[in-house]
C-alpha cells in the first residue's frame, strides 16, 4: 500500500530561510536549499514515504491576481531568498522526486489536485500533506487524507481541524471568507472574527446558507445582528474570498501514482550537492536507495 507524501515545497522553502543558518557560495545564499536537501534527504530514508513529490510557487502570482487586485504577490521578499527559489526546485529534482513548478496554479492547488487524486484509490493507504497551511486543511477527509506538520511531527485528520477551527473541512474556506487571510490578501468580511464564524458556520457550512436576518439564525452569537447586516451587505465580496480560499483540484498533473514512487536520485545530485557544500551526502541517499531495492 502506497503512503502519498505531497509537500508544500515554497512553505519549506520560508521556513528553511528563516530558520536555517545563512550560508553563502561564490556571493550567492544558498542556506535554505542547503537546509532543504538534507532535509528531503532524510524524509526518504523513512520507509514509510513510499511516494513522494514537491509542489513550488515557481512565482508567487497566480490566476488569483486576475480576480482580486489585493491578492498577495511577490513584492517585498527578501532578495536572498527569491534567490532561492529556483535553486529549491533543483534540490527536489536532484534527489529524484516529482516537482511540480507552479505558474497559473499554485503549489496548494497542485497539492489539492493530487491528494484529491489519491483520496478514493485503493492502492494508498493514506495521503500527507506536509504543511501547516490552514488552506490545505479544507482537503483532509476523515483520517486517510491529512494535514502533516513536519516540524512538529504533529498529524492533523478531520476530527483535529474541528478541535482547532469548529467547523468541518469543507467549511474552511467559507470561514477564510469571513475572517480573512492576511497571508494571501484576502480582507475578509468586517465584524466577523474566527470564533463568530466558527459558531455560525458550524450550523450552517456555507456562506449561501446563513440567513441574511439573524432572528432567523438557529445559533446564539454574540452581536449577532450587526455580524448579519455586514454580511447582507458584503455577499459579492464574501463569495469572491471564498472562491480565492478554495483550492482547485482539476491542476492538469500528469503523474500517475506510479510516478511519484521514489526509485533513486537523478544523475546530477552529485555535482548539484558538492555545489552546495554538502558533498557527503550523495552516499546517504545512494545507501537509500540501495536499502530500498533490497526491501522490495
Amino acid at each position: 500500500m502506497a503512503y502519498v507524501y505531497l509537500v508544500d515545497g515554497t512553505y519549506e522553502l520560508f521556513r528553511a530561510f528563516f530558520g536555517a543558518p545563512s550560508s553563502r557560495k561564490n556571493g550567492r545564499e544558498i542556506g535554505a536549499s542547503r537546509s532543504l536537501l538534507r532535509s528531503w534527504a532524510g524524509m526518504l530514508r523513512d520507509p514509510e514515504v513510499t511516494h513522494l513529490a514537491i509542489a513550488f510557487d515557481t512565482v508567487i502570482e497566480s490566476f488569483r491576481n486576475d480576480m482580486f487586485l489585493g491578492y498577495k504577490t511577490g513584492a517585498g521578499i527578501d532578495p536572498d531568498l527569491w534567490s532561492q527559489f529556483p535553486l529549491a526546485e533543483q534540490v527536489s529534482r536532484a534527489l529524484g522526486i516529482v516537482t511540480w513548478s507552479m505558474i497559473e496554479f499554485e503549489a496548494d492547488d497542485a497539492l489539492a489536485t493530487f491528494a484529491d487524486r489519491c483520496a478514493h484509490d485503493p492502492a494508498v493507504a493514506r495521503v500527507l500533506i506536509c504543511s501547516p497551511d490552514k488552506d490545505l486543511t479544507q482537503c483532509v477527509e476523515a483520517e486517510r487524507v491529512v494535514c502533516f506538520d513536519r516540524m512538529r511531527n504533529k498529524i492533523s485528520g478531520e476530527a483535529a481541524v474541528r478541535e482547532k477551527f469548529g467547523i468541518a473541512p469543507s467549511s474552511i474556506p467559507d470561514w477564510l471568507a469571513l475572517v480573512g487571510d492576511t497571508a494571501d490578501g484576502i480582507p475578509g468580511i468586517p465584524r466577523w472574527g474566527s470564533k463568530s464564524a466558527a459558531t455560525v458556520l458550524a450550523e450552517y457550512r456555507h456562506l449561501e446558507a446563513i440567513p441574511d436576518d439573524a432572528r432567523n439564525w438557529s445559533v446564539q452569537v454574540r452581536g449577532a445582528a450587526a455580524l448579519a447586516t455586514s454580511l447582507a451587505g458584503a455577499r459579492t465580496e464574501a463569495t469572491l474570498y471564498r472562491k480565492l480560499a478554495t483550492l482547485r483540484r482539476d491542476v492538469p498533473l500528469t503523474e500517475t501514482l506510479e510516478d511519484l514512487a521514489w526509485s533513486g536520485p537523478d544523475a546530477s545530485l552529485a555535482a548539484f550537492a558538492e555545489e552546495l557544500g554538502d558533498e557527503r551526502l550523495m552516499e546517504s541517499v545512494t545507501r537509500t536507495q540501495s536499502d530500498r531495492a533490497v526491501k522490495r
